[in-house]
């Protein structure tokens, strides 16, 4: 097993959420500390205070992955009697180094939402409100036949050519390619001020737009003429589509009032806020964690007949009445799910990458709330 920083970690972590995904504004990525450090155990928690220092001071841990940004709005000063300044002194001190992952978390497939709609049992899921999509590219290059197989290998290494769930796609067809090299020129076939004509093989593939300088770079490397013949086309259509919340259906219908049952079991909540008929037959279902009070509309809209989500506003619960969405409101903290979702995915990738990290679920209980 290979020694690692946190640099090597979080390169990792963010391969499968990576910053890119976040919303506008959302201030994740490095807080507190350095990277560049040796790293040998990690806390996952949701949120960042003073407990939660202590107990990775306590555990040997001198990296923190937490979902809440622990310095959400930009910093003046920091003082260092108070709340937020003590905090970030101890890390200093114990040389404790704090990472956060919110918004892209909530987004990445197989993160804070699917864990969500995962732990509710929903089935044939889908995202409820799209928030991050790129632009795909036709990538067409001309190439003599001989190298043709060699020019699709290049491209299916270097990720171009995948479509859904294949890869490798390529569109072929055959030609006669005509230059002439003139004086300057070390052409690979013909001679100088001589046309030639060569049998070609026009290939194409799609390039998502994050891989087009290596997909580029691999046929550059790949192509044995001195000028290569290619175009790059962008595509109305677009890949890797994201989003937040979760719509899917439930196994089996349940009434509103046995659904509100079902929330507070798997969430394990004491009570929840509730909106609507309790007998209301509910078959599909809305789940965005975290405060989702602007996205009632694109709850409805996806057909759901119950949205569960958190900190719901009062003036939005009239709204959700009003066009016949039941709400069940568990709180914010059932977040708390990626602290085992994210501390299992690290394991299991840092094990496949043979780092020797170990990853730490916080068992500190951040719900400011209590209930009675």
């Amino acid at each position: 097993m290979k020694k690692v920083n946190g640099h090597e970690i979080i390169a990792l972590f963010e391969k499968w959420s990576p910053k890119r995904y976040a919303m506008e504004g959302d201030p994740v990525g490095l807080h507190i500390g350095q990277l560049n450090r040796s790293v040998a155990k990690v806390l996952v928690t949701l949120d960042v205070n003073e407990a939660v220092i202590d107990e990775a001071i306590e555990k040997g841990a001198n990296l923190i992955i937490a979902h809440h940004p622990p310095i959400f709005r930009p910093l003046k000063n920091i003082m260092t009697d108070s709340p937020q300044g003590q905090m970030i002194e101890k890390c200093i001190k114990h040389d404790i180094s704090v990472y956060a992952a919110h918004t892209n978390l909530d987004v990445t497939p197989g993160g804070v939402n699917d864990m969500l709609a995962n732990r509710l049992e929903l089935t044939d899921t889908a995202v409820m409100v799209s928030t991050y999509s790129e632009a795909l590219y036709k990538l067409v290059v001309f190439c003599p036949t001989t190298h043709a197989n060699e020019m699709r290998h290049a491209f299916k290494e270097s990720g171009a050519g995948a479509i859904g769930d294949y890869n490798g796609c390529s569109f072929t067809s055959t030609g006669t390619g005509r230059f002439t090299p003139a004086d300057g020129a070390n052409p690979y076939i013909g001679q100088i001020d001589q046309q030639e004509e060569v049998e070609e093989e026009k290939i194409e593939v799609i390039v998502p737009d994050l891989l087009r300088d290596q997909v580029l770079k691999a046929m550059f490397a790949a192509h044995p003429y001195e000028e290569v013949a290619y175009d790059m086309i962008m595509l109305d259509q677009r890949t890797n589509e994201f989003g937040l919340g979760r719509v899917g259906k439930l196994k089996d219908p349940m009434t509103l009032d046995q659904f509100t049952d079902h929330v507070k079991k798997v969430f394990d909540v004491p009570a929840v806020r509730v909106v609507g008929d309790p007998t209301k037959p509910i078959r599909k279902v809305a789940v965005l964690g975290g405060d989702g009070n602007k996205y009632i509309h694109a709850a409805k809209r996806s057909g759901a007949d119950v949205y569960v989500t958190g900190d719901l506003y009062y003036h939005v619960a009239h709204d959700a009445e009003a066009i016949g969405l039941a709400v069940v409101d568990p709180g914010h903290n059932i977040e708390k799910i990626m602290i085992g979702g994210v501390a299992q995915y690290m394991e299991d990738a840092c094990a496949k990458a043979r780092f020797a990290v170990s990853f730490i679920e916080s068992e500190v209980i951040t719900e400011p709330f209590q209930f009675r």
